[in-house]
This record gives structure tokens, C-alpha cells and sequence, in this order.
């Protein structure tokens, strides 16, 4: 099987032509290996720059990316916001009643800029409190007649206004989202210019796809995102239909990765191997995870009954493959979709699958403290996919999540009550420098989310006045 090693950048052409072999390249200190089926591109590699190169491009500037986590069902906010946790519980409602509650309750806060404190849910993100923020106050506009967790998800990134919607006669006010606008000017040098990821593991849909997306491409055209992990890997790696019958991408391309090792300095080869072994470990966790599909005790195997760390865990290492590839700069990650009362198996919490939608209805008591479960379970995804990044070294000697922004968010404030208001939010990274971390920003109660998403817009480099319904940028967020 012959294999070839190009030089240059980031893969621009449409990946159907990258599958044919018809790619072009115009960056340096990149290579990708290819060969019939599969293409397989390298992180940067400084020691592959030529003395005959530009001088510019020696110089060329790490790609900022954008993340945006998204976690379904809200959040258990007495323990994730500061200060409510040791407060008088709040009065629950009980059962599916929650939309019965016509006056949403506030709890007043006091706007201003305070020291990160990590609250419970929180812990997990305890060696990282230098590199992420906390943001609160922040209020999703709404419009009567879509369930409350169809519009919680599909207007997350869209922030579009019931006027403005009516205005442009959409039956729902879901937009062309964030993450589309910000690919549109980013992604022009990645194969990708935008990538969607879940982590819904029903192949079969529950409910409708509002409640299973949050790309738009604009109204009522979904940006499908990828499930299954076999799927993503192939995507990224622009496998065809031979690789039913070829060997593993690091099996046809050893020989090759070996002797490029030798024409590289120490950190380099120190850099290629770890990559070629993450790409090997990921080959390794999907076949067992295949494995423990085809032993599931259903009669239609589905990985919803598969551990739901695993499956993160191994979601989030073909994104951050596919970020050290250089292959996308803009990416949406779905932890899971908005209602759907799933069963599934929170390994290491209980014991049972269990439906995340139905334990946001049952928070009396002391319930809510086993729904707290699964935020700090959540919590936990969010941390690795953090740490991961932070040992991910880019073409400078910065990290992956030095020229990051990853946002953590919910589209509900709080699962009990369905409130649209106080959206739970984390932006992690430094973004080259942009942002200063380690700090709680309190915004005033009905800041909308739109201005947020417009600062994350700016922050990647699209310079607009508004987005959607803002009113503004969130200028505490920058240095």
C-alpha cells in the first residue's frame, strides 16, 4: 500500500476531494500522510520548516478556537451558583408541572466582578480555576408555543427575539446560529469550517431534532451533528468505503510516521508520537465499544446503554484531534439532548441507567442532591476535555487552550422550574491573551445571551455591532 508524506497546512478543499487525493496545502510546518482510504493530518511540526520557506510563514499565527459545550436539562443552581447553596431551599415543584409557574422568581443579585470561588458542582474544575470564569445573569429571550426545552437547545446559539422572528415570519426563533457565523469568516483554511459533535447516544429519535441540536445553518435547516463515534473518526480521518477492508490508519501509515521521525528534532518526535498513540488508543476504545454494543441485551443494540463517560471522553478526543489536525477552528459539543427520558448509564454514580429529564421534576427534598449527581458528572467531561488541552502544544509552545475559547453552558437557568433566565455559563481559555481568567462576573439580571455570543464573536475575530437580539458586547469578559 503505498503511502505518501505531503508538506504544507491545513486541508481547504471540500473533504470529498480530499478522499480523492485532489488536496492542496498552503501552510507550513504541517504535513499530513495519505493513503488509499484515509488521510492523516499531522500537528505542527516545527522542525519541518525549510530555509527556503517564507519567512512569514515560519511566522504564521496559531488559529484561535471556539468550543461551545452545551449540557441538557439545566443545572441544580443552588449548587452551582455562589452563594444560593446554603440558602432556604427553594420550593420546588413537584412532577411535570413546572410550566404551570407563571411568575418565575428572580433571586436578586449584586452586579459586579468577584474572585472565583468553585462552588460544588464546581470541584471538579479545581486545577483550572486560572483559566476559566463564571458567568451569571445572563436571560434567553422567549416565545410562548415551543416547548420550553426545544427552544432551551435550538435557540441556544440563535438568540433570535420573538419579534424579530415574527418579523421574519419563522414559526420558531431559531436563526443561523453562532457557530455557523463565527465558521463563515474563521473557517475558510480548515477543512471544516464548522464541526458538530454529540453525545446522544439514541440512533432513533425520541423527540423532535429541536430538541436534539443547537447548529443552524438558519431557520429550520438543522447542521446535523455527528453521534456515533465510528462516524466522527471516519469523517476526520476522510476514510472511504475501502476502510471496511483496511487495515487501522496508524497500521498503513507506521512505516511512514517512523521515518518522518527521523528527519525530526527531539520535541518533535516526542510530539508525533504522542499524537500517532492517541490516534491508536481512540482505534482501541471504539472497537470496545463496538464489542460492548454487539453484547448489549436489547433486541437493537444502541449505545445509549453504554458508560456515559466513556463515550464523552472518546467524543471529546476526536474533537480535539480534529483541533491539533488543524482540520476545524469552530466546534459545538453536545453533551446530551434536551429531555428525551433516556435511560443512561452515569458509570461510577449509580448503579442503574437512569432519565437525567425525568430527575429534574423530582428535586423535593433531598432530591436534588442525586440530580447533582450528573452536574458534577457533566462537571467532570468539562475538566478532562480542559486538562486535555492543556497538554496539547501548539506550533509556538502555547497550548491548545491558550488559543482556546470553550464555553459551558446550559439553555435552561434551572431544570425544575424550566426558567429561560440566569443561564448557567463557564468560558474556559486564555484566547492568545484576550481574556482575563480566574474571576466570577456577575452581569445584571436580563443581560441577554446574545451579548455574550456577540463577544465570543469579536473575541474569534468577527468584527460586527450585534448579534441577533444584543444590546451589546460583555466588556468585563476582556483584559
Amino acid at each position: 500500500m503505498e503511502t505518501t508524506i505531503a508538506h504544507g497546512g491545513n486541508i481547504h478543499q471540500d473533504s470529498s476531494l480530499a478522499a480523492k487525493g485532489e488536496l492542496q496545502v498552503r501552510m507550513t510546518r504541517r504535513s499530513f500522510l495519505k493513503t488509499k482510504g484515509a488521510v492523516l493530518t499531522l500537528p505542527v511540526l516545527n522542525s519541518l520548516v525549510r530555509a527556503s520557506d517564507n519567512p512569514q510563514q515560519k511566522d504564521a499565527a496559531v488559529s484561535k478556537k471556539l468550543v461551545i459545550m452545551y449540557v441538557p436539562n439545566g443545572l441544580v443552581r443552588r449548587c452551582f451558583f455562589p452563594g444560593e447553596e446554603n440558602g432556604e431551599l427553594p420550593g420546588f415543584v413537584g412532577g411535570f408541572d413546572a410550566d404551570k409557574i407563571k411568575n418565575k422568581k428572580r433571586i436578586p443579585t449584586k452586579p459586579g466582578i468577584y474572585p472565583l470561588e468553585l462552588t460544588s458542582t464546581m470541584q471538579p474544575l479545581s486545577e483550572h480555576t486560572s483559566d476559566i470564569t463564571l458567568v451569571t445573569g445572563l436571560d434567553r429571550t422567549f416565545k410562548n408555543g415551543q416547548d420550553v426545552h426545544a427552544q432551551g437547545a435550538s435557540c441556544y446559539l440563535t438568540s433570535v427575539s420573538p419579534e424579530q422572528a415574527e418579523k421574519k415570519g419563522m414559526p420558531h426563533p431559531n436563526g443561523r446560529s453562532l457557530d455557523q457565523v463565527i465558521g463563515d469568516h474563521v473557517g475558510h483554511s480548515t477543512a471544516f469550517r464548522t464541526l458538530e459533535i454529540s453525545c446522544n447516544g439514541y440512533a432513533a429519535g425520541k423527540e423532535s431534532i429541536e430538541f436534539d441540536n443547537i447548529s443552524w445553518y438558519g431557520p429550520g435547516k438543522i447542521a446535523p451533528s455527528i453521534k456515533d463515534p465510528k462516524k466522527l473518526y471516519d469523517r476526520l480521518f476522510v476514510a472511504d468505503s475501502f476502510r471496511t477492508h483496511l487495515a487501522d490508519v496508524t497500521d498503513l501509515m507506521l512505516g511512514d510516521v517512523n521515518a518522518l521521525s527521523k528527519k525530526l528534532g527531539r520535541e518533535d518526535r516526542t510530539t508525533l508520537g504522542e499524537f500517532v498513540q492517541l490516534i491508536r488508543e481512540v482505534e482501541i476504545r471504539i472497537a470496545k465499544m463496538q464489542e460492548q454494543i454487539s453484547h448489549s441485551d436489547i433486541k437493537v443494540p444502541t449505545n445509549e446503554v453504554l458508560p456515559r463517560g466513556e463515550y464523552i471522553k472518546l467524543q471529546a478526543d476526536l474533537l480535539l484531534l480534529a483541533l491539533q489536525m488543524g482540520l476545524t477552528n469552530v466546534a459545538t459539543f453536545m453533551v446530551g439532548p434536551e429531555r428525551w427520558d433516556a435511560s443512561l448509564l452515569y458509570e461510577g454514580v449509580f448503579n442503574q441507567p437512569v432519565q437525567h429529564h425525568n430527575m429534574t421534576h423530582n428535586q423535593k427534598g433531598d432530591g436534588y442532591k442525586d440530580l447533582q449527581k450528573i452536574d458534577v458528572f457533566h462537571m467532570q467531561q468539562f475538566a478532562y476535555l480542559l486538562s486535555r488541552m492543556k497538554t496539547i502544544k501548539e506550533a509556538d509552545g502555547s497550548s491548545l487552550l491558550d488559543n482556546s475559547l470553550v464555553t459551558y453552558g446550559a439553555g435552561l437557568g434551572d431544570g425544575a422550574t424550566h426558567q429561560y433566565f440566569d443561564l448557567p455559563l463557564i468560558v474556559a481559555g486564555k484566547s492568545q491573551g484576550q481574556i482575563k481568567q480566574g474571576r466570577f462576573i456577575q452581569c445584571p439580571s436580563g443581560t441577554l445571551n446574545s451579548n455574550m455570543w456577540l463577544t465570543m464573536a469579536n473575541l474569534m475575530g468577527v468584527q460586527r455591532d450585534s448579534y441577533a437580539d444584543s444590546t451589546g458586547v460583555i466588556s468585563d469578559l476582556w483584559t
